[in-house]
């Protein structure tokens, strides 16, 4: 570790050590455990809340910056930059203590959260549900747009559609078997000004087939699912092509 910009962590003996002094000059309950994996110097903070991993920290290696990423379900929930340790402690203990996501977001503005933080904690069918409403919303809001609008209602209505975990990337519409990243994308969706729809094996390659409505793509789309392909899971899977 950088002593130029983390002596106060080097002096206390590592970042361990320089956050439970911290802990307890701020009264704050913490427990740390051994930090990721392959990332050095990081550290633990365990938490008792059902779902949530113990939240990572670790300091960067350009300039003082500790970071923080909290997870749950194997998706990234919180995550954050701080230059400071009370900072850290303060997530921790609210992370640790299941804290709720909309408290922690009014509590400690440097976190960021994911959209559906709240959703992806209570499980992949609520993280589902809740990312198709944000497209939903998506859809709504550009009415300049309509032919993503059609193939974001006409994929919803199918059940097996439904059930995966919907993203767009460049208004593409693609389909999860996972909630978290990298997605394990099936099928994609690509609409066009004009009303053409191109049917991808994934969001940016692949072709399948261009047919000239909605409801012809997402039947084309469904014909390419595998009969395997359930309902999307928590996190990501490693499960290959």
């Amino acid at each position: 570790m950088n002593s130029e910009f983390y002596s106060d962590v080097v002096e206390a003996g590592g970042l361990a050590a320089a956050l439970e002094r911290s802990a307890v000059d701020l009264r704050v309950p913490l427990v740390l455990v051994p930090g990721r994996k392959g990332i050095p110097d990081s550290v633990g903070i365990a938490t008792t809340a059902p779902g949530r991993l113990p939240l990572d920290v670790f300091p960067r290696t350009e300039g003082r910056a500790f970071q923080v990423v909290g997870r749950a379900r194997h998706v990234d929930i919180v995550t954050g930059v701080t230059r400071e340790l009370r900072d850290v402690v303060e997530a921790g203990a609210a992370w640790g203590a299941g804290t709720t996501v909309p408290r922690m977001r009014e509590a400690l503005p440097f976190l960021q959260f994911d959209p559906i933080a709240e959703a992806h904690e209570r499980g992949p069918a609520a993280a589902v549900s809740a990312q198709w409403d944000r497209l939903k919303g998506k859809a709504a809001g550009a009415p300049s747009f309509p032919e993503f609008g059609l193939v974001v209602e006409a994929a919803h209505a199918e059940p097996r559609l439904r059930q995966l975990f919907p993203f767009a990337s460049h208004w593409t519409l693609a389909f999860s078997s996972c909630t978290g990243r990298p997605y394990h994308d099936e099928v994609a969706i690509a609409p066009y000004r004009g009303g053409q729809y191109l049917v991808l094996r994934h969001p940016n390659t692949g072709v399948l087939g261009e047919v000239p409505t909605a409801a012809e793509a997402v039947a084309l789309a469904l014909a390419h699912l595998p009969d395997s392909v359930g309902p999307a899971v928590a996190g990501f899977t490693d499960r290959p092509d």
